[in-house]
Order: C-alpha cells, then sequence, then structure tokens
C-alpha cells in the first residue's frame, strides 16, 4: 500500500489487497514502460505533513509518471487502467468521511485527465478487494478476486 514501482517489458508488477485503494496502471505502449500505484487517499492537501506521496491519487500518478519518464515512457503517449475502490463495509453506504473508495476512483480518474492521460478501462466499486498484475509490453491488466472469476482489462 501507498507505494509505486516502473518496469520495462517483458516484466510485469502487481500489487495485493486493493479494498478501497485504488491501483492506477499506466503504460506507454511503443516503449513499453510501465508502471503502477497503489493508492490510500483521493486528496494530499487535506492532510497536513504527509511524508508519502505515493498515498494520494494526485501525488502519487505524478510520481509514476515522472519515473515513467525517467525510464523512457513518452508523456504524450500514456493511457491508463484503474482498479478497486471499493465499499469493504456496508456501514459506508451514506457516510461520505468513509466511502473512501469512491473518492478513491473518482480522484485518480480526475488526475489522469487533468494529466492528459487516456483511461483505457476501469474495474472499480463493488464490495470485494482485488489483485493486480499489470504487464505494459502487451497492456493486459489481470484483476484477481476471492470467489470471482479472473478477469482482464
Amino acid at each position: 500500500m501507498a507505494d509505486l514501482a516502473v518496469c520495462k517489458a517483458p516484466d510485469g508488477v502487481t500489487t495485493l489487497g486493493l479494498g478501497s485503494c485504488v491501483g492506477i496502471a499506466i503504460r506507454d505502449p511503443v516503449t513499453k514502460v510501465g508502471g503502477l500505484a497503489h493508492v490510500m487517499l483521493p486528496d494530499s492537501t487535506a492532510i497536513k505533513n504527509n511524508g508519502s506521496i505515493e498515498k494520494f491519487a494526485d501525488t502519487g500518478i505524478e510520481e509514476l509518471v515522472r519515473q515513467m519518464v525517467a525510464a523512457g515512457a513518452n508523456r504524450s503517449r500514456l493511457e491508463a487502467k484503474i482498479a478497486g475502490g471499493a465499499q469493504m463495509f456496508s456501514f459506508q453506504k451514506n457516510c461520505d468521511l468513509i466511502s473512501v473508495g469512491d473518492r478513491n476512483a473518482e480522484a485518480s480518474k480526475a488526475k489522469l485527465k487533468q494529466m492528459g492521460i487516456k483511461l483505457l478501462a476501469e474495474d472499480c466499486g463493488k464490495n470485494y478487494g482485488r489483485t493486480v498484475i499489470f504487464y505494459p509490453e502487451t497492456g493486459q491488466y489481470i484483476i484477481r478476486a476471492v470467489g470471482k472469476p479472473e478477469t482482464s482489462i
């Protein structure tokens, strides 16, 4: 959690335990440089003295893109897929203070749009956690969840 990683084809990157967190997978389809951020909260400005830029959708996505460009990605070609943002507990339904999954997904989409990164696909919401694996070479984003069939977006 609150982490990110960049890799180049043929390698892939994975993250476990996306509950209300969101996994943002970004790649350059030409250079096959990609990365995955596991963000926990939507907005870094809501918390003072936060020391982890990877923890937040706004700063985590910016840092992921910065590292990808440093590894050879072209910013103008970047494309993204996202997963997670679940509502893990039934008491969250009508509470804005705790419906962080929805807020994480919306903040991630807003940041991608602001940065001009096309969102190709998403698997967000619902009430179960996910584990994801991203392969920048093909853009395949595999999603696994207990009791659910494996999917790819």
